[in-house]
């Protein structure tokens, strides 16, 4: 069984390719140790996904590498 994870005091932030202003983006939780806890900007209060960090990293390094290679049209 995996351990309850307090995130009462987390202190959430939004990616920095979000506008800030809208609701409509994933927020992560910094300062705990080997995870990344990950929640929709929409729902506080609902739930989190808890990714391992270096899983999270890999995901990061993919999106930022699919961004990279998309045009806009």
């Amino acid at each position: 069984m995996m351990p309850t994870l307090d995130l009462t005091t987390a202190v959430w932030r939004k990616s920095t390719y979000s506008d800030g202003g809208a609701n409509n983006c994933l927020e992560v939780a910094d300062g705990h140790p080997g995870i990344v806890p990950v929640r929709d900007s929409k729902r506080p209060d609902g739930p989190v996904l808890v990714f391992a960090a270096g899983c999270w990293g890999a995901f990061l390094a993919g999106v930022r590498t699919e961004g990279s290679t998309r045009t806009r049209g």
